[in-house]
């Protein structure tokens, strides 16, 4: 019944897993995903993925987020800790210390913390 071979062959890198948080959805607590993340409403607590985050401009987060991979356009009161690449695009605030391995900040982004790049240290 679910045998064909053309609708297997069409699966995201992702293996599908994408968690959405619309504007207007308010989320409290510890998240945790191992799948994509999208941002567009308010988390406070903590968030971790094992994929990647992408936060948009309507998004406000007070929490620690930790990512593979990261896009913020919105609002992040906490600290952020990317493995790989984090991109801080024109309308993101950010207040709190940055980790990750590669940064690209665009013109009008700000950043209210302590930034360190470079491979990630094995002690915590």
């Amino acid at each position: 019944m679910f045998n064909r071979r053309e609708e297997t062959n069409h699966m995201p890198s992702s293996n599908g897993q994408e968690t959405i948080i619309a504007q207007g959805v308010k989320v409290e607590g510890d998240f945790t995903s191992s799948g994509d993340v999208v941002i567009d409403g308010e988390v406070s607590g903590s968030i971790q993925t094992a994929a990647s985050l992408r936060v948009g401009d309507t998004a406000k987060i007070t929490a620690d987020v930790t990512a593979a991979v990261a896009v913020i356009a919105g609002v992040v009161q906490g600290n952020v800790k990317v493995a790989e690449r984090l991109e801080l695009l024109e309308t993101s605030v950010v207040d709190g210390d940055i980790t990750c391995r590669v940064l690209s900040v665009a013109p009008g982004a700000r950043i209210n913390g302590r930034v360190e790049m470079g491979t990630e240290k094995t002690e915590d």
